[in-house]
């Protein structure tokens, strides 16, 4: 080939070149129109701990993506980056001018005496507003300033545009589809239960309408009904979310997008969470295929290099030593999967009864539940249930003397070793570790045997110094499970102990839960998780 035919080819390859650079970076363009979220080479980390190392994420105009991934994984910090609640180590978090997202803030400040009707009404406070301006016009043209009704006119067209006039029939509707109705729209925020009020929060979010909503585990605190209510209403959403959730059944309803965060990655599946999990096992089959093929071809090829590196082909070896060298080595595939295992400590305990409830009222101001009556038995695993927010949570503080019984009265046997699991994930200092938790909490362990029960709950070693208020929500369960497990106890009471906690966290505690000898008295709004527990369920909304 001449030295002109090298020139021309040359000159092609580069006109390709700068062509094909051209429409990536035009493609690129287009794709950051589109997206209204674009999350590029995220790195983040807790310490010793990484969460992100080069993670990407894109969220374009109406997609509704699920958010998965084992506990501790970094979810809910990746809703807190894109809230700015966190500031990543490295990356950029670049959101469209002019976007709006709603975050599900369950701790958001609420003005002391506000009633649940009020709150709601403040989520079209703009509208609100606008309607003050266009009254007050109208009162200036009735007193003879007749040129400033054009003005009133093109408010009230703003308003009719905006559906101002339907406000109390959209609230009555949210209202309704959470379960807000049966507590009352008049009532006061300041007197209702954690649960009820986040259900509030989560209502006036929706009635927002931002053009993103970025929910973290919204069925937490919901009931069977008001979960069925929420994913049709997603479902039917035509802006775009981003939902955390370890309910499976939910993210199967409403996501057509998953995002998964395993090996400090982002990885984007088109398609509903179970057609996720099918495409999933197989890329990591044809991973670990590609990864032993290339493994073997590096071994073959080191073998060579050793054996002929000073021989006669030696320059043979040197060009494969090259070739190895530029080779684009595959990351070993972590099994980061952790299993825990809950084991509660038994103590002997008689099939007699051992807790009477009798004409029992409970509250903190007035009553919200009265004249309950109720015993247990030894070795009964009974179940609790009621719609959200009925006192369910305030009966199992006033069994355990959180709080005082406000009239009638309960009483355990003098056989009975309670161990209580709270859910509202507090600490008095955050700023303790796991180990320094465990410590406190049973200072004649050692230092090994600390480990090692936090291990068998799912808490690594680089987890177990980190300061708790940094770790995840079902990180944080496990740790609390794991306090629980040590002490040893005839009777369990729990309130809600799968919020949070992963699928594999579920299944450890529910097999756990059925080999426990003793009493167990549970608080739970996942019927699959007691469906096959509970050998009794006392339903309060019938004792009432």
């Amino acid at each position: 080939m001449t030295e002109d035919e090298n020139q021309i080819r040359r000159r092609r390859k580069g006109n390709i070149e700068k062509k094909t650079s051209k429409r990536k970076h035009r493609t690129e363009r287009i794709v950051a129109i589109m997206s209204l979220l674009e999350i590029t080479e995220l790195s983040h980390s807790f310490g010793d701990n990484l969460l992100f190392r080069g993670a990407e994420l894109s969220l374009n105009k109406g997609e509704h993506i699920g958010i998965v991934g084992q506990n501790g994984t970094g979810k809910s910090t990746l809703i807190k980056i894109c809230t700015e609640q966190i500031i990543p180590d490295t990356g950029r978090v670049v959101w469209q001018p002019k976007v709006t997202a709603g975050y599900l803030d369950q701790y958001a400040k609420i003005e002391k005496g506000m009633t649940v009707k009020t709150f709601l009404k403040s989520a079209f406070l703009d509208l609100y507003t606008v309607e003050e301006k266009m009254n007050g016009l109208y009162s200036r043209a009735a007193a003879g300033e007749m040129e400033v009704l054009e003005l009133a006119a093109q408010y009230q067209e703003q308003l009719e545009r905006k559906d101002f006039y339907l406000i109390d029939s959209y609230i009555e509707q949210v209202a309704a589809g959470l379960g807000l109705l049966s507590i009352g729209l008049e009532r006061p925020i300041a007197q209702m239960s954690g649960g009820q009020r986040a259900k509030v929060i989560l209502a006036k979010l929706l009635l927002e309408k931002p053009d993103v909503l970025l929910l973290d585990e919204p069925t937490n605190f919901l009931d069977k009904e008001h979960v069925t209510w929420l994913a049709g209403y997603l479902t039917n959403l035509e802006n775009a979310f981003m939902v955390i959730s370890h309910d499976y059944g939910f993210l199967e309803k409403i996501a057509t997008r998953i995002c998964d965060i395993d090996n400090e990655k982002i990885t984007k599946y088109y398609g509903t969470y179970s057609e996720f999990l099918k495409k999933k096992t197989l890329l990591r089959e044809d991973y670990i295929r590609q990864y032993s093929a290339q493994q073997k071809e590096i071994k073959k090829t080191e073998e060579f290099i050793r054996k002929n590196i000073a021989g006669r082909k030696s320059k043979m070896a040197r060009g494969r030593q090259k070739q190895l060298d530029r080779m684009d080595k595959m990351d070993v595939l972590e099994q980061k999967e952790i299993k825990p295992f809950f084991g509660f400590a038994g103590l002997p305990l008689t099939p007699a009864e051992h807790l009477t409830v009798k004409h029992l009222s409970v509250g903190y101001y007035y009553p919200v539940l009265s004249d309950l009556n109720f015993s247990i038995k030894g070795g009964e695993k009974v179940v609790v249930t009621g719609f959200n927010g009925i006192g369910k949570s305030t009966l199992l503080k006033t069994l355990v003397q959180q709080i005082p019984a406000l009239q009638g009265k309960f009483s355990f046997s003098e056989q009975v070793a309670l161990g209580y699991y709270e859910q509202d994930l507090a600490w008095e200092d955050g700023t303790r570790t796991p180990i320094q938790l465990v410590l406190d909490a049973y200072p004649s362990l050692l230092m090994k045997e600390v480990r090692k029960h936090l291990a068998r709950c799912g808490i690594l070693s680089k987890h177990a110094m980190q300061e708790i208020a940094t770790l995840s929500g079902g990180e944080q369960a496990k740790v609390k499970m794991c306090l629980l497990t040590i002490k040893p106890c005839n009777f369990l009471i729990m309130d809600e102990p799968t919020n949070h906690l992963d699928i594999q966290a579920k299944e450890s505690l529910q097999s756990a839960l059925a080999e426990f000898p003793g009493t167990v008295l549970l608080v739970s709004h996942e019927e699959a998780f007691y469906r096959n527990l509970a050998q009794r369920i006392i339903n309060i909304e019938k004792a009432l």
